[in-house]
């Protein structure tokens, strides 16, 4: 999917050690002329963890993502998961994460959220606000005008549609995810598309348009999804990461019964070999005022051109 969207080149790297259980990393090269070339595990994804069985792994594992950066003359390599606490290397940058534990009794489920959830989701279903659940591309496209619609409230441009198209033909139509569409009428109003491998799920992206913010279809979108999916037996639901300041937005999934756990990247930088800090893109700045004043049309355009590089 995103070497179809953004050309870049996926490598596997393995620790250096003979034992069958080392350590394992996916890795894509991001070759840019704006912002350089560099190792990424993963892009776009809010956690990719090492995979490893002991510390002892993670490091070997960790000496030949170090050799192979070399070899690849990357600027620097960045790692989306928490390494093994004894390891002790600085984060770039700290996330928290949520996770739900998925109960098979959906009644028992919705007991356990915030009564300010269970007040949304009785107010949309009062509101005969429908659910929709599509694996269709034609739902994707729905999904994609609430997400250029949200994006352009937070200040932020969207990502291009082929990205959605990819995601579509490489995870929904595979069997490996959903779209969630809220309506009332005839009117999508809130969205969201979830991914899902074994018995794991990852709410990946959502979105809405505010102005039926007062129908609760976000609420409803979240819940159905969390009935259906609890309902065919997966075990976990993962909200994905949450900036350290936005306070909001972890009320939120914390209102959901999730688990909080902290997220951190590793950066490390090739040529001065120590570990860096970077910043939390999603925190706001002036680039947040930018593009909320920019034309829908315009802001679509920049994001088709500068996400490639942004990985």
């Amino acid at each position: 999917m995103l070497v179809d969207s953004y050309g870049y080149s996926p490598y596997y790297l393995r620790g250096t050690g003979n034992d069958a259980a080392a350590g394992l990393l996916p890795m894509m090269e991001v070759n840019s002329w704006l912002t350089g070339r560099r190792g990424i595990s993963l892009p776009f994804t809010d956690e990719c963890p090492a995979l490893y069985p002991a510390s002892d792994a993670f490091r070997a594992l960790f000496g030949s993502v170090l050799s192979f950066a070399r070899s690849r003359r990357w600027k620097y390599y960045e790692l989306r998961g928490t390494a093994p606490q004894d390891c002790d290397f600085p984060p770039s940058v700290s996330y928290f994460g949520h996770q739900l534990d998925l109960k098979p009794d959906p009644k028992a489920l919705f007991a356990t959220f915030d009564s300010s959830v269970r007040r949304a989701v009785r107010k949309a279903e009062q509101e005969n606000v429908s659910i929709e659940f599509s694996e269709e591309l034609s739902g994707m496209r729905q999904f994609y005008a609430l997400l250029c619609k949200t994006r352009t409230r937070h200040g932020l441009p969207p990502q291009p549609f082929r990205f959605f198209e990819h995601i579509h033909r490489h995870i929904i139509a595979a069997g490996h995810g959903r779209i969630v569409l809220a309506r009332t009428g005839d009117t999508t109003i809130a969205g969201a598309v979830f991914f899902h491998f074994g018995r794991n799920v990852l709410y990946k992206f959502g979105a809405s348009d505010e102005r039926f913010q007062q129908l609760r279809g976000n609420n409803l979108v979240m819940w159905r999804a969390i009935e259906r999916y609890a309902t065919d037996g997966f075990a976990t639901l993962d909200f994905g990461r949450t900036s350290l300041g936005n306070e909001g937005l972890r009320r939120f999934k914390l209102s959901w019964g999730t688990q909080e756990r902290p997220v951190t990247y590793l950066r490390h930088d090739r040529e001065t070999n120590t570990f860096v800090s970077s910043t939390d893109q999603a925190s706001g700045g002036w680039h947040n005022r930018f593009f909320r004043a920019l034309p829908g049309g315009l802001s679509r355009l920049i994001g088709a051109a500068a996400y490639k590089h942004l990985a």
